[in-house]
Formats: structure tokens, C-alpha cells, sequence
């Protein structure tokens, strides 16, 4: 027995086996549990709702909690054993600053996997809601909230570590006025995604036109709007845009417009164009399809070529397809009842008559008019 104890008082530099020992079982233990602790949030992981804030919470935790435990193992360790003193380095001092600014950058690296699942569970419960606005602010939120984690972690860790935070601020004006400068694009489209979730032009789903890009809005994020267009596409327009540009919301429409001039020939008489304009009107109001609160069917003019019959009404549907099919079945429709009033439709013709004498050999025609 005292031999053993002598062997573990021996040691070196004040540093017996004992410390030695003591400390490689702390280390030890500190591993095993971070590994242990891993293991079993993985297996709350899979017996816990997916969509929950549970799991959430539990998958946030799961890689950081080992490496807190091995930390602790670490810290543990170094603590068991007397460090010699070296004139002019604090050894303690050094690694309680090692150990305070890992321990923030643990709880930066919890924070920042705490933003993306909770916002990830976020985002998945939006996808239940009618509403497509909370879809657009889910990955501006995940961003920004990951952002200022990291740079107040940043900054903890900057004051851990001796440095003046304050200064090193104001020692950046001059090159942060600069970096404004270069990044006022960045900040200008910044503004203009506030202007979309504040004026909210439109939302994800919506079929938009800003100025000629035209399509569908597929994700709205803080610098940029991602539109899909018809021919599937994808365009990037810039929010600063979204302040001095026009934009069109087409899904936005109450109901959609058949706006569009009928031509029948000069052959037709007042009596045809008057049946004519009757049977139109007739077809508006005997489709249901039609909003008949307000709708005008009138001869409106003589032109160039022939006689035209002016036509504005609404149909109740916006859904682009269903209006292709009502507005093709009013076409037939006033084909077929032009038909059977003796109505034909006019063609752009030109005639042009030459007055005076007519030149010698000139063919018959150019004493009729000559058609262009």
C-alpha cells in the first residue's frame, strides 16, 4: 500500500500520477457522457412528434450538448491538475478566457440551430394557413435572427478575450462609411422587402407583372424576389425595385375583362347590325358565366375595314383557363348567330380609287381601284 502511494506522489513540476490519474478519469467521464447524452437525444429525437416544438428543441440540442459535456470533461480536467507558474503569462487567466469563449461560441452554435429548427417548424405550419405572408417572413426571420446570433456571439467572445469592443467600433467609421456606400444597393433592396411585408403588393403564388418580368412569385427573401416565369424560368428581381416599379398583381383581380371590337362588312344593314347587336346582348345575359351588373354591346364606329360592334363585359372567373373556355364559347356563340342573321364578318382590305384619266393601256382594274 505504500508503495502505491508512493508511486502516485511522485510526479513532476508539482504534478503528481495521482493529479495525473484524477484528471484522465474526468476527461474520460466527460466524453462518455457527451457521448451517452447524444445517444439518447437521438432516440427522444425519433419518439417525439416531427412537427413539434419538442422536437425542436431536442434536435437544436443534440450536437451541442456532447460537446458541453466533453468541455466540462476538459475543464474538469485541467482544473485537477496544478499548473506551474511562468513569469509574465497568467496560465489560469489564458484558460479561463479559452474556456468563457468557447463556452459562448457552444451557446452561439445552440442559438443559430435553434433558429433553424424552430423557424423550420415555422415555416411547416405555414404551410396549413391560408395566407401566403407568413411563408415569405419565415426565411427573412431565419436569416436575420441567425445574423444578429452570430454577431452578438461575436461580440461576447470579442470581450472575453480583452478587446474593446467600443473602440473597434469607432476605429471602423471611416471604413464603415465606405462599406455603406459600396453596399447601398444591398441596403436599398433591404428597404424593399420591408416595403413588401408592409404594403404587401403581393404574396408567394401570386401571378405578377413588375415592369416586364411577368409570372409567378416563388420566394421573397431579404435582398431579392424569385419569380417563376410562364415559360418556367426563374428570374431575380431586386427588391429596390419593388419602390419605383409598377407592379401588376393579376391574382389580385375581382373579376376578368372580355374586352373586344366585332367586324361585320358594309354589306350588313341598320336592321342586321341592330338584330345583330340584340343577339350579343341576348348571349351575355343568358350565360351565368357572366357578370351582367354592368356590360356594354354597342355599334361604336365605321372603320377602315368594315363596320364594328363594340363589346365590354366580365366574366366571374379570374382562373385563366376557365376564361380561354368562356370567352371561346361567346366567339362560337356570336359566330353562330351572325350566321343565321346574314351578318358575315370584314377582313382588313384597302381600296384605293385613282380619279382622273386613265393611262393608255392601262388594265380594266385601275378603272375600278386597284386592291392593296
Amino acid at each position: 500500500m505504500d508503495a502505491i502511494k508512493d508511486l502516485f506522489a511522485r510526479g513532476v513540476w508539482g504534478i503528481t500520477l495521482g493529479d495525473i490519474s484524477l484528471a484522465a478519469l474526468t476527461l474520460v467521464a466527460g466524453f462518455v457522457a457527451g457521448r451517452i447524452a447524444r445517444k439518447v437525444l437521438k432516440q427522444m429525437v425519433q419518439h417525439v412528434p416531427e412537427h413539434s416544438v419538442r422536437h425542436a428543441t431536442v434536435e437544436s440540442l443534440t450536437g451541442p450538448t456532447m460537446w458541453v459535456l466533453r468541455g466540462i470533461g476538459i475543464w474538469g480536467a485541467l482544473s485537477l491538475i496544478p499548473l506551474p507558474k511562468i513569469d509574465a503569462f497568467d496560465i489560469h487567466g489564458f484558460l479561463n478566457t479559452v474556456y468563457q469563449s468557447l463556452t459562448v461560441g457552444l451557446a452561439t452554435w445552440v442559438g443559430v440551430r435553434a433558429v433553424s429548427n424552430f423557424t423550420a417548424l415555422w415555416a411547416h405550419r405555414a404551410t396549413g394557413t391560408e395566407s401566403t405572408y407568413d411563408d415569405q417572413l419565415v426565411p427573412i426571420v431565419r436569416k436575420t435572427a441567425k445574423v444578429v446570433v452570430v454577431v452578438l456571439g461575436t461580440v461576447m467572445v470579442l470581450q472575453n478575450m480583452n478587446y474593446n469592443v467600443g473602440s473597434l467600433l469607432a476605429g471602423l467609421g471611416i471604413g464603415g462609411a465606405a462599406l455603406a456606400f459600396a453596399s447601398k444597393d444591398t441596403v436599398a433592396n433591404f428597404f424593399g422587402s420591408l416595403v413588401i411585408f408592409i404594403d404587401r403588393p403581393f404574396q408567394i403564388g401570386d401571378w405578377v407583372q413588375i415592369g416586364k418580368v411577368e409570372g409567378t412569385v416563388e420566394q421573397v427573401d431579404v435582398r431579392v424576389t424569385r419569380i417563376r416565369t410562364f415559360a418556367n424560368s426563374l428570374i431575380i428581381v431586386p427588391n429596390s425595385q419593388m419602390t419605383i416599379t409598377a407592379i401588376e398583381n393579376w391574382s389580385r383581380m375581382r373579376k376578368r375583362r372580355i374586352k373586344l371590337r366585332l367586324g361585320i362588312t358594309y354589306s350588313a344593314t341598320p336592321d342586321q347590325i341592330r338584330e345583330g347587336v340584340a343577339a350579343v346582348r341576348k348571349i351575355i345575359e343568358a350565360d351565368d358565366r357572366f357578370l351582367t351588373d354592368f356590360y356594354l354591346v354597342n355599334f361604336n364606329d365605321f372603320g377602315e375595314s368594315g363596320l364594328e360592334i363594340f363589346c365590354y363585359f366580365f366574366t366571374e372567373t379570374t382562373n385563366w383557363a376557365e376564361y380561354m373556355g368562356i370567352r371561346e364559347d361567346f366567339l362560337l356563340s356570336v359566330m353562330d348567330a351572325f350566321k343565321e342573321i346574314g351578318i358575315s364578318f370584314a377582313f382588313p382590305t384597302r381600296t384605293v380609287h385613282i380619279e382622273g384619266d386613265t393611262p393608255a393601256g392601262a388594265p380594266p382594274a385601275m378603272t375600278r381601284g386597284r386592291p392593296l
